[in-house]
């Protein structure tokens, strides 16, 4: 049986762009076009960066709490207490890489605009 770890690192690396390597403080990162998406510690704790807003709405709606060291900041942490929690903490994953193709989108169209205009 896969676990947690094994489950999510196989489906967030299978995403377009998404690159998966050791983190800093031990597990392991992903990251799209140098931007990190969020971090596993084995299978016992995600760590994801999101705009205040969003961390904001998440902890609200009780799908993460806010980050172990860093509450204030838009970080949230996630404690999964098995292999069953595996869909929810890759829908967190799923959220913050979509968050970021939209900001690369926007960037790159605001980018093409002003090179039209300069």
């Amino acid at each position: 049986m896969e676990s947690l770890r094994e489950m999510v690192e196989r489906e967030v690396s299978g995403w377009p762009g998404v690159e998966a390597r050791p983190h800093r403080f031990g597990g392991i990162e992903f990251r799209l076009r140098g931007h990190e998406i969020g971090h596993l510690h084995g299978s016992r704790m995600a760590d994801l960066p999101f705009p205040v807003k969003m961390r904001r709405e998440l902890v609200a709606e009780g799908k993460a709490k806010p980050h172990h060291l860093l509450p204030q900041t838009g970080w949230v942490s996630y404690y999964p207490c098995g292999p069953e929690d595996a869909p929810a903490v890759v829908e967190l994953f799923r959220l913050n890489y979509e968050h970021l193709v939209e900001r690369g989108k926007r960037k790159a169209e605001k980018s093409a605009q002003v090179g039209e205009t300069g």
